[in-house]
């Protein structure tokens, strides 16, 4: 069994009630939700955390360290700009998925550009909440071949 820190930068918060057309109408809860049955099924267990400080994203980051296994994490808008959070997930040891709602890629220009994902294992984008699911069959795979 092991931990799996899932973590939510800005505006996440909000899901369910910020441009449903883009992001749906699940909740930051639902998708924690999933989250969390979906480790389950592995006999993992999740702690969540979301914030719309990017100081406080890091300093998440840096507690995961030693006590999770794995992160998952949707940095939100800090996806194109936060060098800290890149600095700190490349200190982490084990397995990092990013991964987004929609696809950035598919979006305006400057949500092209990932800071993030030079230091992910890998990146999950464009698959709603099945993305999480996604990243988390992903983290069971690689803890369960470590």
């Amino acid at each position: 069994m092991a931990t799996i820190a899932l973590l939510h930068g800005p505006n996440l918060n909000l899901l369910g009630q910020r441009e449903p057309h883009i992001y749906g109408s699940a909740t930051l809860a639902d998708y924690e939700a999933a989250v969390v049955e979906a480790a389950a099924r592995h006999s993992h267990t999740v702690q969540a955390f979301q914030t719309n400080h990017e100081g406080e994203l890091v300093d998440a980051i840096h507690a995961a360290r030693g006590v999770a296994a794995a992160i998952i994490i949707n940095p939100g808008a800090f996806t194109h700009y936060a060098w800290s959070l890149h600095d700190a997930l490349a200190a982490f040891a084990g397995p990092v998925i990013e991964v987004h709602i929609s696809n950035p890629n598919a979006r305006e220009p400057w949500r092209h550009t990932s800071v993030v994902a030079p230091v992910a294992t890998g990146s999950i984008m464009g698959l709603g909440m099945h993305g999480y699911v996604l990243a988390v069959e992903a983290v069971a795979e690689r803890l369960a071949s470590a």
